[in-house]
């Protein structure tokens, strides 16, 4: 959920820098040709599922009435990361999906007032999705954001407006059961955005990599809860260290684990910035160790952030800049986790929202809300640098995700 960009020259000062602007590189449609992005691991075809916010609405942060009609199901070419569309599945504003371990089932948000989340099984064999039970209410508003837990065992749900957390069993038939924890949020309205930061705005739900501890990131109080989820009933207890604040004013909205299970990135939306903490999975705290602009230093417009991902190697951070219209690239230092800017790609696009890499990193999709396409880059897996590769044009993209192997 997204409102008015914030200036990025009134930003509370950042820590950290950023290197010079790095060339964009040239429009292509055509994977890179010279081979000087090295050898790439071999990408997979795969069902790749593309959420969205759907007719007769505007996309928050959108420029015109959206003509998406559901989640949309595609099977990715392996050569060159391209997409051809197998399925559209009508449901209202699918903004955000999230798939079980096993790749048989998805779920999906529908961001709507009276927020709700639904679930499909996944035919293996095509990739297709049949509705399993649909539009369950969150008894939140504006439901933007959901993850599995990774033992499958159960789904969480964040609702934006309302600034509440839900916890959803799963049940043995992949479909959705009762509600089973409905945390509120508390933030006290004294953000210096008072247009996004008048009370709590709950905006990611996740847990750590191993499942241990589950985090939910308030963009409107500034800072991620932290829980312990009680696997027998279903409802999170507060943990020993309860929360992790983020520095007053930031907005943060995403955040991403490093697969050495010692860092953890959080993407500041209105500052247009990504925290670096050291991760204690035991304890399940934070403690701070940098704080990097996503933005080149001369950059004097409007932005805000919107996704991060790190690349399965874990040499490489990427996020999406909405204004900027850009991904950034980071360069993770393996004994401190902390950050430097390797350069920028454009998106070829306008209001790139979600972001996502395929499992084996071979290529990033960024999601053109405002354009209608999706961008595919090549990744170079030794200097993490990105050539595009091939554009999709599809209504409304806001959500990229990977199913099983086609």
């Amino acid at each position: 959920m997204n409102a008015t960009p914030y200036l990025v020259a009134s930003f509370f000062p950042l820590l950290g820098g950023a290197v010079a602007l790095a060339a964009v590189a040239p429009h292509s449609t055509a994977a890179d040709p010279s081979g000087h992005f090295g050898k790439l691991p071999a990408a997979k075809a795969r069902f790749v599922y593309v959420g969205t916010y759907t007719f007769p609405g505007t996309a928050p942060g959108g420029t015109h009435q959206s003509q998406a009609k559901g989640i949309y199901v595609f099977r990715m070419n392996p050569s060159d990361g391209g997409l051809s569309l197998l399925q559209i599945a009508e449901i209202p504003n699918p903004s955000y999906l999230a798939l079980d371990p096993t790749l048989r089932h998805l779920y999906s948000v529908n961001e709507m007032p009276a927020g709700a989340v639904s679930a499909y099984v996944i035919n293996q064999a095509n990739g297709m999705l049949t509705p399993l039970n649909t539009l369950v209410p969150t008894n939140g508003q504006d439901t933007t954001h959901l993850s599995v837990q990774p033992s499958g065992h159960y789904l969480f749900a964040a609702s934006y407006t309302s600034g509440n957390f839900q916890v959803f069993p799963i049940l043995a038939d992949g479909s959705i059961g009762t509600m089973t924890d409905n945390f509120q949020s508390v933030g006290n309205g004294t953000g210096p955005n008072p247009a996004r930061q008048e009370g709590p705005h709950a905006h990611q739900i996740l847990t750590d990599l191993d499942g241990d501890h589950v985090f939910g990131v308030d963009l409107g109080a500034d800072k991620v809860n932290v829980w312990n989820l009680d696997s027998g009933t279903g409802r999170l207890i507060a943990n020993t260290v309860p929360l992790a604040p983020i520095a007053s004013g930031s907005g943060p909205r995403h955040m991403a684990f490093h697969p050495d299970r010692q860092h953890a990135y959080v993407l500041s939306e209105l500052a247009s910035s990504v925290t670096v903490f050291d991760y204690d999975p035991v304890r399940a705290a934070f403690i701070w160790q940098q704080t990097i602009s996503t933005l080149p230093p001369d950059f004097s417009g409007t932005n805000t952030t919107a996704e991060i991902r790190i690349h399965p190697n874990g040499r490489f951070l990427y996020n999406t800049n909405r204004g900027h219209n850009s991904v950034t690239i980071f360069e993770i230092e393996p004994e401190t986790g902390e950050l430097e800017v390797i350069g920028w790609e454009s998106t070829r696009g306008e209001w790139p929202r979600g972001m996502n890499l395929d499992p084996s990193g071979s290529f990033l999709y960024a999601a053109n809300q405002n354009t209608d396409n999706i961008a595919v880059f090549r990744i170079d897996p030794v200097s993490g640098k990105l050539q595009l590769s091939s554009l999709v044009n599809t209504p409304t993209p806001v959500d990229v995700e990977f199913g099983p192997v086609a």
